[in-house]
């Protein structure tokens, strides 16, 4: 008995022992970090400041991540972490957000590169669970980059794309209860490519929505590492230097009954720039949507869609001048003058150079000729157009206060719900480079836009955490050759910064504000639940729409609510942040407003429909299309 309990003891000391010399080493990089120094002096800045505001700020967002339940963290190629190069795979993933059930709670599906997607019901009450095997939608073969949820069919729920790289992109019909099934062979939707991002919309005015799908270019190899990603290529970042390596963006017709045809070169929509995204608007107001196509490397482009038949470029009459590396996209009248402005971010312009927190707010005073090619001739950062009339747009970004560093895209969303449509920026770079902020931007009733992130408890993030676990080494063995085993031997944890890349302005507890989830690369997603309505009493409105002889989406309808002496415009693109496409009601927060006068639809074929007010508040109204 005692040389048992004596051998039991010695096999749990060598245990112990074996385990703290399996010990892994932390390594922060980068260390110092001027990102993470200057958080708190910034945040002090920025409450100091706080009192100038005129706008409503005395609430906040809190990170709810543990208490929600989810799970999720997103997994990222080895060639954005442990073997970094500016290929786009750093780019990210998208963030859906749909009710994919009819339980009428909105669902979150999150989209990683490695492993599996996952798509998290939504219980009330902020609690979720992870419904993805039942629901079919996990993709862990594929290296997965944007989600859109859309009613391809006119059934009355959301079905989804989802776009890879070079493993094939994937279209589910979803059957009413959340289960879906993959139909993208059938319907003619599974091109292989480096596709990105995907808008849903109906180009032709027949009811059915059509697709279009961005893809960026050929930026990997043949060559295959851990998970089956390609490896991307060395030179990936200047692959607009190269035409060889130019990928064709492509529009599908869908014909109903599920199936899509390509009908990009009869359209005339013949776009191969470095695209990541796109949207929707029906800019010269006769039925048909047109097309703002971004290009990540040069110029962008905008299609007017004439009659449903074919595409004209006819950006250099509008937007003579346009950001030279864009990323997100986002029509909205944040001026409330009745007319759609357009915020486009730009990423690429901010990796020419470092710059400190300091400098973060002003536009790129040099870029590389060779590289940058006529990037004189664009916009070196965000761009803010203010729609003057007459299709004529002013820039005006700077004076309004909308630069900023390292964006990727845009949410856009009232989330003091004083009539005034505010900005989150996901933004940020992660590994390998220095800790960035995201920009949470409050409207000024349309004369400025504030800097609030830290204000309203954005920034800093939970627990005032700014670094991740990014990827592994063994610096005796296999990576002892790789820069951050310098001077360490054994196990080693490599922490990089945390960054944003898409986001998504939604009311997710349904207590009538404005919540904010974010899509996080390498890291766990953030639930922002605000605590508006707890603090103050607020008046808003949300308007589901259905389509009858538009599609039932309704996605590209405009809706205005008047109320109190002013009218509020909304777009129905679906476009919730950087590429993501969601099936989420349009939000109106309403000031002091205590009754609706009208509300005004205009659906996308251009037929208006009112409904007369008095109209309560503080609820959801359906409408549907008369027929």
């Amino acid at each position: 008995m005692r040389r048992s309990r004596f051998l039991i003891v010695m096999m749990l000391v060598l245990t112990a022992g074996l385990a703290r010399g399996q010990q892994r080493a932390e390594v922060r990089f980068p260390d110092p970090d001027i990102g993470e120094d200057t958080l708190q002096q910034r945040r002090a800045d920025q409450l100091a400041a706080a009192s100038g505001l005129g706008s409503m700020h005395d609430f906040s967002f809190d990170d709810r991540l543990p208490e929600s339940g989810i799970t999720f963290r997103h997994h990222g190629v080895e060639d954005a972490a442990k073997t970094y190069k500016a290929a786009h795979y750093d780019h990210g993933n998208g963030l859906g957000v749909a009710d994919v059930d009819g339980d009428g709670l909105l669902d979150l599906y999150f989209v990683s590169q490695i492993g599996s997607n996952e798509l998290w019901r939504n219980l009330g009450e902020g609690r979720f669970e992870n419904i993805t095997e039942s629901a079919g939608v996990g993709l862990a073969e594929r290296v997965s980059v944007a989600a859109s949820f859309a009613d391809i069919d006119n059934d009355g729920d959301a079905d989804l794309f989802v776009s890879t790289v070079r493993m094939g992109n994937v279209l589910f019909e979803n059957d009413g209860n959340g289960v879906f099934r993959d139909i993208s062979a059938s319907a003619g939707v599974d091109y292989v490519g480096h596709s990105s991002g995907a808008v849903f919309f109906d180009y032709d005015n027949d009811g059915l929505l059509d697709l279009f799908v961005t893809n960026v270019g050929t930026y990997t190899s043949d060559e295959r590492g851990p998970g089956g990603f390609y490896r991307g290529l060395e030179d990936a970042f200047s692959g607009h230097l190269f035409p060889e390596r130019f990928e064709r963006s492509i529009l599908y017709r869908n014909l109903g009954l599920n199936r899509f045809r390509d009908v990009t070169s009869e359209t005339g929509l013949v776009d191969d720039s470095w695209s990541g995204d796109a949207s929707i608007v029906d800019f010269n107001r006769d039925g048909f949507p047109d097309l703002y196509v971004l290009n990540m490397q040069g110029s962008d482009h905008y299609y007017e869609n004439v009659q449903g038949r074919t595409f004209v470029e006819r950006t250099a009459e509008h937007f003579p001048k346009t950001p030279w590396g864009a990323m997100g996209i986002k029509w909205f009248d944040y001026d409330n003058d009745g007319d759609l402005d357009l915020f486009l971010t730009d990423m690429h312009s901010d990796m020419n150079e470092g710059l400190g927190p300091d400098q973060e707010f002003i536009k790129k005073p040099f870029v590389d000729k060779y590289f940058y090619q006529d990037a004189f001739e664009h916009i070196l950062g965000n761009a803010l157009y203010r729609n003057e009339g007459n299709g004529i747009f002013s820039e005006v970004s700077d004076a309004l206060g909308l630069e900023n560093y390292w964006p990727w895209g845009t949410s856009v969303g009232d989330v003091n719900a004083d009539g005034w449509q505010d900005v989150f920026i996901a933004s940020s770079m992660s590994y390998p480079f220095r800790y960035g902020i995201n920009s949470m931007l409050l409207n000024e009733r349309g004369n400025h836009f504030a800097q609030a992130e830290f204000i309203l408890g954005i920034e800093p993030r939970r627990d005032g955490r700014v670094r991740t676990p990014t990827f592994e080494l063994e610096c005796t063995g296999a990576d002892e050759d790789h820069d951050r085993c310098e001077g360490l031997d054994g196990p080693v944890t490599v922490l990089g910064t945390l960054g944003t890349r898409t986001s998504a302005i939604v009311d997710l507890d349904q207590d009538g504000d404005l919540d904010i989830v974010t899509g996080e690369f390498n890291a766990q997603p953030q639930v922002l639940v605000s605590d508006l309505s707890d603090r103050h009493q607020i008046h808003w409105l949300k308007i589901e729409l259905e389509g009858t002889s538009c599609n039932r989406d309704a996605l590209g309808a405009e809706v205005s609510v008047c109320a109190d002496g002013q009218c509020l415009l909304r777009l129905n693109d679906g476009k919730s942040g950087y590429l993501s496409q969601s099936s989420v009601p349009l939000y109106f927060g309403l000031g002091e407003a205590s009754s609706v006068d009208r509300i005004v639809v205009r659906w996308p074929s251009g037929d208006q429909q009112t409904l007369e007010g008095p109209l309560e508040v503080n609820r959801s109204i359906r409408i549907r299309q008369r027929q």
